[in-house]
């Protein structure tokens, strides 16, 4: 029987806790059918788990409305104010590849809630899954949207225009696609639940989508806080539905095992590619050298020491569960006493000719500031930042190939962020292969915990690293201008470069292919494996002992 327009409309208001009952009860799969379980877990699951925020689309379609009639009402009036005369350069050629990142973890996101709705049995929290993979969909559109909005108004888009060809090829990007894969490869409540909801969202959302917006606007730029803040506002939910699918399978002894090699596992992936990735932007991205403006460190101690480790991931140890302390602390001790990030920043910077954005030197005021919010920081990377700013003009010697002291550092094989803290560099032989990690916690990582069997109990759904993961590996022995021409990283003319080690416009300044060419790229881990073992043993000790930048002359 048909209802009229004027009916429904008459039907009274239903409340929220009616709406969230309705919408349960109408089920995801008939109870004729039997539901294929596409996507394998190893996780046992006893008890249905609860959606304590009930969440229903009936109040989600006005609230994301609103917050879309915010974003792009905020970029038409950044547009009307002239943004781009006063937004800093330097933070927006970082830009270029934090946006050509970003929309892959958010697009990866999206997925791994269909891995979730297809094993949780539970139809509260698909309900939940589901408003969490729109969210995930929208986030990634809206910051395609400002990278297209960006490369329409700055005044290089070169390296905008490529972002997502360039995602994955270049010899940074791929560490980002180490991230993002995360969500989806693996047991499924490894990879949706811990690596995602419980570590990314609960733990590191904020150093992304909180610090992030907050250097932005310190540097004029007024358009990406407003879209990353639209996205951090929906990580709550999305941080429920985690503690939710978390208490579901803490309630069953046999899971916590595979828990705690999971957050184990998570957290250092997550600290070592987040922290590299976000660190140096923030650090090295910006001009704002205010004393009193809280460094990278300080916002780590804030946000995930103290509210997500001592505030979250500790009270879990009253169920049972065992928390790795020691990495927590592994994960400070690198940033705070090894400059993790530092490291990151110098590499990032070493690679420029392979990248397809613009890296500033660094000048007094830049000096000054990390020597006070890192106190020795001059005399570890100072001279080689001088360096740097001589070495920028066409025709010099490009970094990597510059006697400068500085040796190519060896890729980790887990989290394919270089192995740069050189003491804790380890090589180590899985399946009668060798490979090299940052850390015995990323050598734990692929000999343990992506192993087939875990505390003897057989982990089939876990998966394993494989392929050609190593950037170098895959240009080993090519020459440097062949690399980038096949990267696609020359502007239109054929022959200008896209990546330029400085923020100079005039033509006359650009690198072209003739300045880079004649340099032989070399993968340290092919060159390792075909080491006999003496010289094999006497290069790790080398490599162990570090390196000694040359004076500038």
């Amino acid at each position: 029987m048909s209802i009229s327009l004027s009916k429904i409309k008459s039907q009274r208001n239903m409340s929220i806790s009616e709406a969230h009952q309705r919408v349960k009860d109408l089920a995801w799969t008939p109870d004729y059918a039997q539901e294929a379980i596409k996507y394998p877990t190893d996780y046992k699951f006893s008890k249905a788990p609860k959606d304590t925020m009930k969440q229903v689309l009936q109040s989600y379609f006005f609230m994301e409305e609103e917050k879309d009639n915010r974003v792009y009402g905020a970029m038409d009036a950044a547009l009307r104010g002239n943004m781009f005369r006063n937004a800093e350069p330097r933070w927006i050629e970082w830009m270029k590849l934090f946006l050509a990142i970003i929309p892959f973890p958010e697009i990866s996101a999206s997925r791994s809630m269909a891995l979730l709705s297809n094993v949780v049995p539970n139809d509260e929290l698909k309900n939940g899954y589901t408003m969490q993979m729109i969210d995930e969909f929208r986030h990634s559109t809206i910051q395609m949207n400002l990278k297209k909005w960006y490369m329409e108004n700055y005044i290089d888009p070169a390296g905008f225009d490529i972002t997502q060809k360039a995602f994955g090829k270049c010899y940074a990007t791929t560490i980002g696609r180490q991230f993002g894969e995360g969500f989806i490869t693996g047991d499924t409540i490894t990879a949706a639940n811990i690596y995602l909801q419980i570590i990314a969202e609960t733990a590191f959302t904020n150093t992304l989508f909180v610090a992030m917006p907050s250097e932005a606007a310190a540097n004029g730029d007024y358009a990406l806080p407003s879209i990353f803040l639209s996205v951090q506002s929906d990580e709550s939910r999305h941080i429920n539905n985690g503690y939710g699918t978390l208490m579901m399978v803490l309630n069953e002894p046999e899971n916590h095992d595979l828990l705690e090699r999971d957050i184990r596992y998570a957290f250092w992936q997550n600290h070592a590619i987040v922290d590299a990735a976000i660190g140096t932007i923030i650090e090295y991205g910006t001009k704002d050298r205010r004393k009193n403006r809280e460094s990278y460190a300080d916002l780590w101690e804030k946000w995930i020491y103290e509210d997500y480790y001592r505030s979250y991931l500790i009270p879990l140890e009253k169920y049972g569960l065992k928390i790795h302390h020691d990495d927590v602390q592994a994960a400070w001790d690198r940033i705070t006493k090894k400059n993790y990030v530092h490291k990151v920043a110098q590499f990032f910077a070493t690679g420029w000719p392979v990248n397809f954005w613009r890296i500033d030197p660094l000048n007094e005021y830049d000096y000054e500031w990390f020597e006070a919010k890192y106190p020795g920081w001059y005399n570890e990377f100072g001279v080689w930042w001088d360096h740097y700013r001589e070495l920028s003009k066409p025709g010099s010697t490009p970094i990597p190939f510059a006697d400068t002291g500085y040796v190519y550092p060896h890729r980790c094989w887990s989290c394919l962020v270089p192995c740069l803290i050189r003491e804790d560099f380890i090589v180590d032989e899985v399946d009668g292969e060798l490979y090299t990690y940052c850390s015995e916690q990323c050598r734990w990582t692929h000999k343990v915990a992506f192993a087939d069997n875990y505390n003897g109990r057989p982990t089939p759904s876990m998966g394993r690293f494989s392929g050609r993961r190593q950037w170098e590996e895959v240009y080993h022995g090519m020459d440097l201008a062949d690399i980038i021409q096949d990267l696609g990283f020359v502007r239109p003319d054929g022959k200008t470069l896209i990546p330029q080690p400085h923020l100079i416009f005039d033509d006359s300044a650009m690198w072209t292919l003739d300045h880079v060419r004649g340099y032989e790229l070399r993968s340290p881990l092919v060159d390792l494996r075909a080491m006999n073992p003496d010289e094999r043993k006497k290069h790790i000790e080398q490599y162990r002992a570090g390196f000694t930048i040359k004076p500038l002359n």
